[in-house]
């Protein structure tokens, strides 16, 4: 662990590393988290802009979610909905039993590297 800030106390005491892991980067997909509006309010130190902003993300989660339940519930049943509704499929991860462990592990399946060189972010969703 290398030396702290001289102001490490205001930084909770977060090493460098920890500290640089949020800052922004351009040419990012724009689903990055270090793009969420309620984070970077928050960094601003405006916390109740923050809190709403927060919520409003939180609401639109949920609005999104119960028109993937409603559209699936018109063509299955009741149980498929549900079940089909808690279905997500990254864009660049899969999940794979590990062979040595035995455990599921979300492996990369590629692709983000040649979006963000081409700067070609139609498939990911407005999550913001």
């Amino acid at each position: 662990m290398g030396p702290r800030r001289d102001n490490a106390e205001n930084m909770y005491y977060f090493s460098e590393l920890a500290l640089t892991l949020n800052e922004h980067e351009e040419g990012v997909a724009p689903t990055d988290s270090r793009l969420r509006p309620d984070q970077r309010l928050m960094e601003k130190g405006h916390w109740d802009e923050a809190n709403t902003e927060k919520q409003r993300l939180e609401e639109k989660q949920r609005v999104n979610r119960r028109r993937r339940l409603e559209a699936c519930s018109q063509g299955c049943g009741a149980e498929e909905a549900e079940k089909e509704a808690e279905v997500y499929v990254p864009l660049w991860f899969e999940k794979r039993l590990d062979p040595v462990t035995g455990e599921t592990a979300c492996v990369y399946k590629g692709g983000y590297w040649e979006a963000k060189e081409k700067q070609d972010w139609h498939m990911c969703p407005n999550i913001f």
